[in-house]
Formats: C-alpha cells, sequence, structure tokens
C-alpha cells in the first residue's frame, strides 16, 4: 500500500507503492547516466583536429533520421487513403488514423530538434555549457522527482518543475509576442518618421520656393519704394517752392491792401478833418435856426391851441345840434308810422268792404 496523501499535493501526483518504487528505480538509473554524461562530454569540439568531420556526421545522421521519418509519414498517409477508398472497417480506419498520428507526432519533434540543432553550432563552447547547465537541471529535477517517489510516493517536485517550464515558457512567449508588437509600432513609427520627413521636405522646399518669391517681392518693393521716394520727395520740394511763391504772393498782396489801407485811413481823416471843420462852421447857422424853429414853434402852438380850443366849442355846439336834429327825427319818425299804420287799416277796411260787396252781389 501507499503512503498517506499530503493535504497539498494534487490527485494525480500520487502513485501507489509498487508503481512508485518501480519509478524511482527507472529514475535513479536515468540519473546515473546523466551523471556519467555530465562526465564522460567534452567541453567543446573547437581545438579537435577533426571538428568538421564530427559535425558533418551529426549533421549527416539528423538528415537521414528526418528523411526516414518524412518517407514513414508519406507511406503512413498512402496506407491510410488506400484503406478509405478499400474498405469501411471503422477498426483498421481507427487503427490507421493512430498511426498517422504518432508518425506526424515523431516528424513535428524531430523537426523542431533538427531545426534546434541547426540554429545552435556543437563548435562553440556556449552550446555545450547551456547543455551541461540543462543536463544539470534535468539531473537535479529527476533526483528531487526520485527521493519524492521514495518518501510520499508522489512526483510532485515534476510537475512543479513542468509548471514552471510552462510559466516560464509562457512568459518568454509574451516577452517575444511584446517584442514583435513593439517592432511592428516601431516599423510603423518609422514609417511615419518617413512620411513626416517627406511632408516636411515638402513643406520646406514650399516655404524656400515662397522665401525666394517674398525675395523677388521685396527687391521689387525695394525698388517700387525708392522711385516713390524719389517721386515723393519731387512733390514735396514743389509743394514746398509753390508754397513759398504762394506766400510770396500773399505777403505782397497784403502789403499792398495795407498800403491801401494806410491811403484810407489817410483820406478818412481828412475826410473827418474837414467835416469837423464843416460842422464847426455850420453849427451857428444851426443854432441860428433852432432858435427861429423855437420861437416859432412856441407861436404855432399858442395858435394850433386857439384853433383846438375854437374846434372844441364848434363841436360842442354841432352835438348839441345833433341831439336836437335826433329828437325832431324820431317825433318825424313816429308820425310817419302812426301814419302808415292809419293808412294800412283803411286799405284792410276797403278790402273786406269790397269783399263783402262781392260776396253780396252773388
Amino acid at each position: 500500500m501507499g503512503k498517506p496523501q499530503r493535504p497539498d499535493m494534487e490527485p494525480d501526483a500520487v502513485v501507489a507503492g509498487w508503481d512508485a518504487i518501480h519509478v524511482a528505480t527507472v529514475l535513479e538509473d536515468c540519473v546515473d547516466q546523466l551523471c556519467v554524461l555530465g562526465r564522460i562530454m567534452p567541453a567543446s569540439y573547437e581545438l579537435k583536429p577533426n571538428v568538421v568531420g564530427i559535425v558533418r556526421d551529426e549533421l549527416t545522421q539528423l538528415v537521414n533520421h528526418q528523411l526516414e521519418l518524412e518517407n514513414k509519414y508519406q507511406s503512413v498517409l498512402f496506407k491510410k487513403m488506400e484503406l478509405i477508398g478499400k474498405t469501411k472497417n471503422h477498426e483498421k480506419l481507427l487503427a490507421a488514423e493512430k498511426e498517422v498520428l504518432s508518425a506526424g507526432g515523431d516528424l513535428k519533434n524531430s523537426t523542431q530538434v533538427f531545426h534546434r540543432s541547426l540554429r545552435q553550432s556543437p563548435l562553440t563552447a556556449d552550446n555545450l555549457i547551456k547543455v551541461q547547465k540543462d543536463r544539470g537541471y534535468v539531473e537535479q529535477i529527476v533526483s528531487d522527482t526520485m527521493a519524492d517517489l521514495v518518501q510520499r510516493c508522489s512526483f510532485q517536485p515534476l510537475l512543479k518543475a513542468v509548471t514552471t517550464e510552462k510559466q516560464h515558457k509562457a512568459s518568454h512567449e509574451q516577452t517575444i509576442q511584446s517584442e514583435q508588437e513593439g517592432r511592428k509600432r516601431i516599423k510603423q513609427l518609422q514609417k511615419e518618421i518617413q512620411d513626416v520627413k517627406k511632408e516636411h521636405e515638402i513643406e520646406i522646399q514650399h516655404r524656400i520656393e515662397m522665401i525666394s518669391h517674398l525675395k523677388d517681392q521685396l527687391q521689387e518693393m525695394k525698388a517700387k519704394t525708392g522711385m516713390e521716394n524719389k517721386y515723393v520727395r519731387k512733390c514735396a520740394d514743389a509743394a514746398v517752392a509753390q508754397t513759398q511763391k504762394r506766400c510770396f504772393l500773399a505777403e505782397k498782396k497784403k502789403k499792398d491792401q495795407t498800403e491801401r489801407l494806410q491811403r484810407k485811413i489817410d483820406e478818412e481823416n481828412r475826410a473827418h478833418q474837414e467835416i469837423i471843420s464843416f460842422l464847426h462852421s455850420h453849427k451857428s447857422e444851426l443854432d441860428k435856426k433852432l432858435e427861429f424853429w423855437s420861437e416859432k414853434y412856441e407861436v404855432d402852438k399858442e395858435a394850433k391851441q386857439k384853433e383846438l380850443d375854437t374846434l372844441k366849442q364848434t363841436k360842442a355846439k354841432d352835438l348839441e345840434k345833433l341831439q336836437e336834429l335826433t329828437k325832431l327825427y324820431k317825433e318825424y319818425e313816429m308820425i310817419v308810422v302812426e301814419d302808415r299804420i292809419e293808412k294800412e287799416k283803411a286799405r284792410r277796411k276797403l278790402d273786406l268792404e269790397s269783399i263783402e260787396l262781392k260776396a253780396a252781389i252773388k
């Protein structure tokens, strides 16, 4: 019977007691062979005189083994195709399928070993050091597994080593994938850099052309500005000369006007003096006329006052006479009205009598 199982052990990592002893015996033999192999392996092929022949023989063996496996796979596959065409026996077809899968697996493993052998040169010391390191690692794992089988009837160290290697391989593959993605990203960035460089070169060329065009325009503007400056300077000189001439003419005109005004002032002064002398000479005459007209005013005033008094008296008399005439007119008017009334009454009476007479005659 096997030993009791530990709580941390996986169920698949436990074997029966006799099976554990058998497996431990096989593993012990494997450890001994690995130890012997480590002691008899040469350090390197580089110093041997027939190194090229050794490598050639090893490669020939690998190639021959690879060809044998390929021929075997082709023959098994051909046999399967013949069975599919000739028989419908499920067991034969299943056996042929297993043979094809087995041959394919062997061919795949051999191909991987062949490729690895071609990538790694046996002539270098690094390759042998790696082989020794791998051999020592395998020897240690097998020893630990053998000890665990003897003590606990389990091969937990082997499972842990396999799990660790799988994790290491997955990490290595993830690193490779990250590196590939990084390379793709680098290629993409390099392409973008090339595109940016091309765009930058095109832009630089465009700017160089623009600079040349602007330089030409600058030269044209300088020439045009020089001509405009000369023209403006000449125009300014002409304007200054014209302004000076105008100022001279205006100044001359003002001087003439001043002289003319001065002559007029002199004439006005002479006229003023003559007027003053004339006024002084005629003042006495005007005084006499004033005295005459004052006396005449008083006389005329008294005469007009007398006429006014006479007119007032005449007006009073005329007003009294008018009142009498108005009273007489009213009396006459009343008499006329009464006479008209009497005549109207008489006419109506005659009309009435005439009507009565006509009525009586009828």
